[in-house]
């Protein structure tokens, strides 16, 4: 009897233990809590608030943990492209946003070693030109020399793309303009708006900056290299493609713009899981709705502009190369 007794008495506290463990999972508690130990965190390196690619950052980051509750991805505020950049050579974030021309340095190692970075996804072509008030007397190009020019933070890669542009004709942006490099990607349309800055350097569907001038009360007037310049720049510096900014991307833009860029893309360390890359891959390609709804340029974030976009398919992260394999999107 004693010994029963000893029996019944270890196994008492059992039962309720595990009616509680039961409990637990039954009400989806255990995995929950399992889920979040296997969440895949994917640091994201923006830019500067303001900026087009902080925008596209909290857009894409949101969009991509809704669609897959095993990921995480975190972004960071940089100084934008020329930071990142080097931020992740050195694996200081995982994933981050840069325009092609810093794409094209950092593969190419124009003033700093080769870095090993794949390609995760192509954001949206990068325009470059620049925008005046409405009721500005320049017209041309020419018209702007001398004067003060807002290229943008002075991390940016529209900077980077300015300083290509106009060595191909001739110029240096910081010798032929009074050139503004500010902090903040903001603070360039608040100059114009205000007469400190003649124009604002930038491009592309929606841009911040863009949109607060044209919003403003005289409207704006763009200003891009005639059709000569343009074939000169495209001739000695062949990454720069030509790009067309569709009418209506602005507050009256009444006709498409002939401009000039190259396509902004999502860039990864070296060394980045394949596992990670396979997630961020396989959450884009199911959110192509949902982010080109949150934000209008992220339309063009597909896999398929990837393949087109990459200067080469071996720069594709294989892990982003085994999903579009899976999805079919590559055979």
């Amino acid at each position: 009897m004693r010994r029963h007794k000893r029996e019944g008495g270890l196994r008492t506290p059992v039962a309720p233990a595990i009616l509680v463990l039961a409990m637990a999972i039954m009400s989806g508690g255990g995995m929950n809590q399992a889920a979040a130990q296997q969440k895949t965190t994917v640091v994201l390196g923006t830019a500067t608030q303001g900026g087009g690619f902080q925008i596209y950052g909290a857009a894409y980051s949101a969009v991509l943990n809704e669609m897959d509750g095993t990921l995480a991805v975190e972004q960071r505020s940089t100084k934008g492209s020329t930071e990142n950049a080097p931020l992740l050579a050195e694996g200081k974030i995982d994933i981050g946003l840069a325009t092609g021309e810093v794409t094209h340095e950092s593969l190419a190692g124009i003033g700093r070693p080769p870095a090993n970075l794949k390609i995760i996804n192509a954001m949206y072509p990068n325009s470059g030109m620049f925008m005046v008030r409405g009721d500005s007397p320049y017209r041309t190009i020419a018209d702007l020399k001398g004067k003060p020019i807002a290229w943008g933070a002075a991390g940016s890669g529209f900077v980077v793309l300015a300083r290509y542009v106009f060595d191909a004709l001739g110029m240096d942006i910081s010798k032929d303009f009074s050139p503004i490099f500010s902090q903040s990607a903001g603070d360039g349309p608040k100059m114009v708006l205000d007469g400190r800055a003649a124009a604002q350097w930038g491009g592309g569907v929606g841009w911040p900056g863009f949109v607060a001038i044209a919003n403003g009360p005289a409207g704006a007037r763009f200003i891009t290299p005639t059709p000569e310049e343009l074939k000169r720049i495209f001739a000695k510096y062949p990454f720069i493609k030509p790009v067309t900014l569709p009418a209506g991307s602005y507050a009256g833009q009444t006709a498409p713009i002939a401009a000039l860029g190259s396509w902004s893309l999502v860039l990864a360390r070296p060394g980045l899981p394949d596992e990670a890359a396979y997630k961020v891959a396989r959450a884009l390609h199911k959110a192509q709705g949902a982010l080109g709804a949150k934000l209008e340029q992220a339309k063009e974030s597909t896999l398929a502009n990837t393949l087109i976009a990459a200067p080469s398919q071996d720069l594709i992260h294989p892990g982003v190369l085994k999903y579009m394999r899976e999805a079919g999107i590559l055979k």
